[in-house]
């Protein structure tokens, strides 16, 4: 085993070494849920740059350290506080973010992501990605960002606008957590794996080539719970407004969509208007490169709304769950309002092309 020393590292946040031709990053702040910072962020970007070239390096794994998952998301409590002194240091975050998802997307290598327990927000954007993708009967993903005033980021209006039917944007759009079944179905993850037999395929991937090792541990799924839900799912997210999605969720007869109406309104009314504008203007937008670009826009106009410092706030900070949104409701929300969201920023547009990625297409390698 030898150990790949970050540029600049300055703390232990990400761990990187190689274990016979397998190179390894550790997200390793497991008492935050293992919350990507900027430096994290730029520290697996270096490890990726080195290992891209580097003929001994076969393939990349991605794990995150303790027990409880493999990424809760970004590190939102610095983007409160950021938010409230201006905003001026979250853009540089998300850009270099958002650069390091479009090169995962593409990265000419096996890619594991071992989507093992809690993996959302930004978790999501470092692993479902990647092009070898493992959820296990412990995993919980989610996009929760409409819960604290913003809207699906990190490629995920790309990802859950792929999803079948209107599957993605009732997950946009409730930040609702799924299980590996969910995961599957929806297009986050490719294989699952028993939580039990995940290091023994870690470590054989040191000297077993990754089709190979999938043929020993991957395992049937749990059933998924969405596949139920989406005669109404479908039925209901079909509507061209937010008002008239609540209003058929309401009327549907099914307590499960009426429960997820509920969820909805206690969301941040504008988020969520954003958040499924996004997801359908992300459906013709092509590539994930062109999706982030506008998940850029939107994430640097929510800095400035109100609703981001209070969601956080009512969420992580004070924790008393009881955010005050501005405005209060969705008839409240003007189309004008949403469209602050898509227009460019002040500190200009994020540009990302294929020179930002590491191939033209991972997709087209067949591992």
């Amino acid at each position: 085993m030898s150990t790949t020393p970050a540029v600049g590292a300055t703390d232990d946040s990400v761990l990187l070494r190689t274990e016979g031709r397998a190179a390894h990053i550790v997200l390793n702040r497991p008492r935050a849920l293992n919350a990507l910072t900027h430096d994290m962020v730029r520290r697996i970007d270096e490890a990726l740059t080195a290992w891209e070239s580097d003929p001994a390096v076969e393939t990349v794994v991605l794990t995150g350290a303790g027990e409880r998952g493999l990424c809760a998301g970004g590190d939102i409590r610095a983007i409160y506080e950021d938010a409230r002194s201006g905003g001026g240091s979250s853009p540089a975050f998300w850009a270099d973010e958002y650069r390091l998802n479009a090169r995962i997307a593409r990265y000419p290598k096996p890619y594991v992501a071992v989507m093992d327990g809690i993996v959302m927000g930004g978790g999501i954007g470092v692993s479902a990605h990647g092009n070898v993708r493992l959820v296990t009967e412990r995993s919980r993903l989610a996009m929760p960002e409409t819960g604290i005033g913003l809207a699906p980021d990190v490629g995920g209006t790309y990802l859950l606008g792929l999803a079948p039917g209107e599957l993605g944007t009732h997950l946009a759009l409730t930040g609702a957590q799924i299980g590996a079944g969910d995961a599957l179905l929806c297009g986050l993850a490719d294989h699952c794996v028993p939580s039990q037999d995940i290091q023994s395929l870690v470590d054989a991937l040191a000297d077993t080539p990754v089709r190979e090792v999938l043929g020993r541990y991957a395992q049937e799924a749990p059933a998924s719970e969405l596949v139920l839900w989406r005669p109404w799912i479908d039925a209901c997210y079909g509507a061209d407004t937010v008002e008239d999605i609540v209003e058929r969720l309401l009327t549907y007869g099914d307590p499960a969509a009426k429960e997820t109406a509920e969820s909805l309104l206690a969301k941040s009314p504008t988020a969520v208007k954003v958040a499924l504008a996004a997801i359908r203007r992300a459906r013709t937008l092509g590539p994930l490169e062109r999706v982030l670009e506008q998940e850029f826009r939107a994430s640097c106009a929510a800095l400035s709304s109100p609703d981001l410092v209070e969601g956080i706030r009512a969420q992580v900070v004070d924790k008393d769950r009881n955010p005050q949104w501005s405005p209060q409701t969705f008839a409240e929300v003007t189309q004008t309002d949403v469209e602050r969201y898509f227009a460019p920023p002040a500190q200009g547009d994020l540009h990302l092309s294929a020179s930002d990625s590491a191939s033209d297409s991972a997709e087209e390698v067949p591992w």
